[in-house]
């Protein structure tokens, strides 16, 4: 155990198979994050599983289903860092019922075109997310692997 705080994070796409689309929620609060876009998502619960914590925390916090597609690769156990304190994993997500609201913690979502990286770029991202979304627009240009 690493005492990091461990956050999971859903890159819903609107196809597993062919992502063209990503769901994006913009922040709500705290103060000092609110207005940025980041991966909905949230904290792993003591006992919790990663991929448990985020089918939880897209269903609260968006009320949908999903089903989980991989892993988008950090190149470390913990995920992708976001601070001295707490790491993310992400996985790809696609939803599998109900239609996504800003239910907690974001004020909007929003569908943004993946073959558009400029644009994707473009929006005000939490500054420790810039890297996440540049390795899914990586991984979304080539095919994705499932592993095995």
């Amino acid at each position: 155990m690493t005492g990091l705080i461990q956050v999971v994070g859903g890159a819903v796409v609107d196809s597993l198979a062919d992502p063209a689309a990503l769901l994006v929620a913009r922040r709500s609060a705290p103060e000092h994050l609110a207005g940025l876009w980041e991966f909905p998502g949230g904290k792993v619960e003591p006992g919790e599983e990663p991929e448990a914590a985020l089918v939880r925390e897209l269903a609260e916090e968006l009320g949908i289903g999903v089903r989980l597609g991989p892993e988008l690769p950090s190149g470390s156990d913990n995920g992708w860092p976001l601070n001295d304190r707490a790491s993310m994993r992400v996985w790809f997500a696609g939803i599998t019922g109900g239609e996504p609201l800003p239910l907690e913690d974001h004020d909007e979502l929003r569908w943004v075109d993946l073959r558009d990286s400029e644009a994707v770029l473009a929006l005000p991202w939490i500054p420790a997310d810039y890297p996440i979304v540049r390795a899914l627009l990586e991984a979304v240009a080539a095919p994705l692997r499932q592993p095995g």
